[in-house]
């Protein structure tokens, strides 16, 4: 282990949820250390019980991905609510997700709505995509193209390629906007030049 991540352990190890949440993603990089998930876990989930946010989050990631910890939707959706709880951006996200799939939790599009919108209304892009397909689908709400073409807008104003995808689309045909070829076109190559 490096001097830094020496003193980072020495911090965690005195109980400090800031050098917890440090060490754990020390040892989920290997950085100073070897590679140990497991410890990752188990420092995560120390800063995790201290209430912080992000940790709580990154456990929740941990438990949905069976990364260092076996693999459980139900815990993960526990932690992210934790977070969620302290208006964790990450975390609104994730957890709607969990409610549109039900995942861990009732599949219940109205409530992943919710959160996706409290996600969104801090600038998730993400989010904002997933609040434009619910519209666009009508899941979980009455279908509104123009409500959908606002959010994927929010969304590709961000640079998110789907967003900008499905918006094109939409200026193509005229379906919650006015259609606008060259609009579309300008998303198209937008979106393109966004993917790798």
């Amino acid at each position: 282990m490096d001097m830094a991540a020496g003193i980072i352990a020495s911090l965690a190890e005195q109980g400090d949820a800031g050098a917890q949440l440090s060490l754990a993603k020390i040892y989920r990089q290997g950085k100073g250390v070897s590679r140990d998930i497991v410890a990752a876990a188990k420092w995560c989930r120390l800063a995790a019980d201290q209430g912080l946010a992000k940790a709580q989050h990154n456990l929740g990631v941990m438990y949905d991905e069976g990364d260092g910890v076996g693999q459980d939707h139900g815990e993960a959706a526990k932690w992210f609510q934790m977070a969620a709880d302290q208006n964790f951006r990450p975390s609104l996200h994730n957890l709607g997700d969990m409610y549109l799939r039900g995942l861990g939790v009732a599949e219940d599009p109205a409530k992943a709505m919710a959160l996706f919108r409290r996600s969104a209304d801090q600038g998730s892009s993400r989010s904002q995509f997933c609040l434009g397909s619910m519209y666009d689908e009508g899941r979980g709400v009455e279908q509104d193209a123009t409500e959908a073409a606002r959010w994927y807008g929010k969304a590709a104003e961000q640079g998110y390629a789907d967003a900008q995808i499905n918006l094109g689309l939409m200026y193509q045909d005229g379906r919650g906007v006015v259609q606008d070829h060259d609009e579309a076109a300008r998303l198209f190559r937008a979106a393109s030049d966004a993917l790798p």
